[in-house]
């Protein structure tokens, strides 16, 4: 069993499995939670020697220097010998809005668009290797729980496509992950069943994870699409996730889950009797805790297949990982353009606010993270990129038709400063059809194309804790939507922003 942290062999989390497949190049994750990723704080300059192999990356390492209490005092390595992982994370996040945005409904429509705000999160995991507890090989349960604070202020002041920052969320204390996952053949397969937060899995680029601005995370269509953002952090969904690894190249995923974790179905879309105005999100109405397990609106079938390119550390080729994807919802979803009469939504005789229903939700994607230079096998320093496409439809029930998100990483982009990483992406976010269609029969500005840009840097101050400043500007946020304190639309936004984030 290894030494007094050792932990039975679980297999490789999602996250684990393409961090070592880019020879740890990618950008520490924390979004997640440290029992997903318990090695991601370790610095990447020594991360070769220290590579979890295949079957073993569960291993909690007898090193605690990359959590701020380090081994409790011995508790640690006591729970680690019996079976239990437990750890807690901290995120703080500081931002400025300099130009455009607009005045806040959260404080009656009065002031600027402009000004400070603060939001954070705390996140505490529980992990239970059950082959340590009860001697059932290839067991393992999760369950972790949120704690979001401060303000949201692409919600009050952005009017975005999509946050500025992942963690925005509504206030809440609420339970986020819980499940059991089992592995068989070898860990060549598993199985997890229970309340599950696919964005960990699917639909993302470990490369994009620097940045934060949410739609490197989760991307734009399915945050605007799908009820409540579909299962996506902060909301979980009750979900089976299969995943096959023949060979340590390719990984195929398969999953089935709840598409509408917060569970509201009649106001869930601006344009369903005027939306959730008091919560645009939905993430509180009706479930603040996380515990409504909704099943009632639709199913979300998603699909992946990964190939990676020279995997792991010290090979000599430039590690890459290449994604083809796509889901399926089996709700029904609100026609932009009609309501249940077939009168033009929005327009003035439209008197019911109450869209025509259209089943299905769709969207296919491609994700390709990809080393383009390294000055030896076994450097720290290396130059890596990231590109992301979606298409969905149909283009009548959705909001973004079409994203495109891609970045270049410079990882220690200073000899001094081995464990940092440097990042610029772009992005951008089409509107729909059916939703430009909606803005000419309500003879509102017609929304277009959302654009991004994001320059950021990651400095690890200890491997318990990074700071991140972070510049963004927003080009025609929401395509070019109304500001109604200003009657004209939402003007280009320069926001600057702060994160701060610690393992306990």
């Amino acid at each position: 069993m290894g030494g007094p942290g050792a932990r039975a062999e679980q297999p490789e989390t999602q996250v684990q499995l393409d961090q070592r497949r880019l020879a740890h190049s990618a950008p520490v994750i924390e979004q997640i939670g440290p029992l997903a990723v318990p090695d991601t704080g370790r610095t990447k300059a020594n991360a070769d020697a220290s590579a979890p192999s295949p079957t073993a990356a569960a291993s909690l390492p007898d090193d605690m220097s990359d959590h701020l209490l380090g081994g409790l005092w011995g508790a640690r390595h006591w729970m680690a010998r019996q079976g239990i992982m437990l750890d807690v994370h901290e995120v703080d996040e500081l931002w400025a809005n300099a130009t455009g945005g607009s005045a806040s409904a959260a404080d009656g429509h009065n002031g600027s668009g402009t000004g400070p705000y603060y939001d954070g999160v705390t996140l505490v995991t529980l992990g239970l290797d059950l082959e340590k507890i009860i001697g059932l090989r290839g067991g393992l349960f999760n369950i972790s729980a949120l704690q979001t604070h401060g303000r949201s202020i692409s919600q009050d002041h952005l009017v975005l496509f999509n946050p500025v920052s992942g963690y925005e969320a509504d206030r809440s204390t609420r339970l986020f992950e819980m499940w059991y996952q089992q592995s068989f053949l070898d860990n060549t397969l598993d199985i997890k069943i229970g309340q599950q937060d696919l964005d960990t899995e699917f639909l993302i680029s470990n490369y994009g994870a620097l940045y934060l601005n949410a739609n490197m995370g989760w991307p734009v269509a399915p945050s605007n699409n799908l009820y409540s953002g579909g299962p996506s952090w902060p909301l979980a969904a009750p979900a089976i996730r299969v995943r096959y690894r023949p060979s340590d190249s390719l990984s195929i995923l398969l999953a089935a889950s709840d598409d509408n974790p917060a569970g509201v179905r009649y106001n869930a879309f601006f344009v369903q009797h005027g939306g959730n105005a008091a919560d645009p999100t939905s993430q509180t109405t009706l479930d603040g805790s996380g515990t409504l397990f909704n099943m009632n609106t639709g199913a979300l079938l998603m699909a992946e297949l990964q190939y990676a390119i020279n995997p792991g550390p010290g090979r000599a080729g430039l590690p890459g990982i290449y994604k083809l994807g796509g889901y399926y919802d089996t709700a029904d979803f609100p026609d932009y353009r009609y309501n249940t009469s077939g009168i033009p939504l929005g327009s003035a005789r439209d008197t019911t606010s109450s869209p025509r229903m259209v089943a299905g939700n769709w969207l296919v994607y491609a994700v390709v993270d990809q080393m383009l230079w390294r000055p030896a096998p076994d450097s720290a320093r290396s130059i890596g990129a990231f590109a992301r496409v979606t298409g969905s439809g149909p283009s009548i029930s959705t909001q973004i038709s079409f994203a495109v998100d891609m970045g270049v990483n410079f990882n220690a982009p200073f000899r001094s400063r081995l464990n940092d990483t440097l990042g610029l992406g772009w992005g951008l976010g089409e509107a729909a059809s059916g939703l430009r269609q909606y803005d000419r029969n309500a003879h509102l500005p017609v929304q277009n194309t959302e654009t991004y840009l994001e320059l950021t840097y990651q400095a690890q101050l200890q491997p318990w804790c990074t700071l991140q400043p972070d510049f963004q500007y927003i080009f025609n946020p929401s395509g070019g939507v109304l500001d109604w304190s200003r009657h004209h639309t939402v003007q280009n936004e320069a926001i600057f922003g702060l994160r701060s984030s610690i393992t306990f």
